[in-house]
């Protein structure tokens, strides 16, 4: 039997005090300024560089950028890229910047590329899934959100008509030891155990899926990584596989970033960074692929 986790009462939702007593605990590891808003400066030089909100968690600030082509041609398809909504998922970040990097220019006289690498700062810096008030962001994409993250970057996309998005994530094994447990300890509920699918998978949307797509991602990342198989149920995180790497959940119903826009191709992203099959390199390395397959399949058949 699990060991029960260190804040709560097992089958009593948290309040203030745990949240206060969980926030207490939360330590910063990494700094969103020396490893992200560095690199973005580095782009500078090729691309505009926008501020689209600032986060406060007193005493710390964040401010908020995104990356765009220059020459915004509003006849131009717009192709969104999103990383970092899940701040401890490194390679959805350092992915979406080595796309930046690497091959964005390549695009940038066939579509509008929009790309907010960081999406939540504080949680980049303390390898944590949540927001300080201990709300995950990836359930916090609705109308009215409270979360500040959230909030900024649906009204960055909003004026938009985007054609593509990619939301860039992990799924780690602090899933399986922290993120589950902590979720389940929240919410006074018992923690199920699970598995977490080795290798690179996506998540298409259930309201509007589109296999053909979801496939051309798959086929591509296979060249750099491997793909995660079903587990012998035929499912992955608790979910039924529809197709090799594949699986479903509801965008907009859920809340997640991937159903911040009404785009024709939509998909979120994973991998297994913990995997002893790849390198936080190879995982940065498939995350900017997928983004290149996903465009190319796009521009293909829009």
């Amino acid at each position: 039997m699990a060991a029960a986790y260190p804040i709560g009462t097992p089958g009593q939702p948290w309040g203030d005090a745990e949240r206060a007593l969980w926030l207490s605990r939360q330590v910063r590891h990494r700094s969103y300024q020396a490893n992200v808003l560095s690199a973005i400066d580095r782009l500078r030089a090729h691309f505009d560089v926008i501020e689209y909100g600032r986060i406060d968690y007193p005493p710390e600030r964040y401010d908020l950028f995104a990356i765009r082509n220059r020459n915004w041609r509003d006849d131009l398809p717009v192709v969104l890229v999103t990383g970092g909504v899940h701040g401890y998922e490194t390679s959805g970040v350092h992915g979406a910047l080595l796309f930046a990097e690497r091959q964005a220019k390549d695009y940038a006289d066939r579509c509008n590329l929009l790309i907010a690498p960081c999406v939540c700062p504080w949680g980049y810096e303390r390898i944590h899934r949540w927001t300080p008030f201990a709300i995950d962001p990836n359930r916090s994409f609705k109308e009215g959100t409270s979360v500040q993250e959230c909030a900024a970057l649906m009204r960055l996309v909003a004026p938009l008509r985007v054609l593509v998005h990619l939301d860039l994530h992990e799924t780690t094994d602090t899933d399986e030891t922290e993120f589950g447990p902590a979720l389940a300890a929240r919410d006074g509920k018992p923690h199920k155990p699970g598995t977490i699918p080795d290798g690179f998978y996506l998540v298409d949307d259930s309201e509007s899926p589109q296999p053909a797509f979801q496939a051309a991602i798959i086929a591509a990342v296979a060249k750099v990584t491997h793909i995660a198989p079903s587990d012998p149920q035929g499912r992955m995180i608790d979910t039924p596989t529809v197709d090799a790497g594949v699986i479903r959940y509801q965008f907009k119903e859920l809340g997640l970033c991937a159903g911040i826009t009404d785009a024709k191709y939509r998909t979120t992203t994973e991998v297994y960074p913990d995997s002893p099959r790849t390198n936080p390199a190879e995982c940065n390395t498939a995350q900017a692929v997928a983004v290149c397959a996903a465009i190319d399949f796009a521009l293909a058949n829009p």
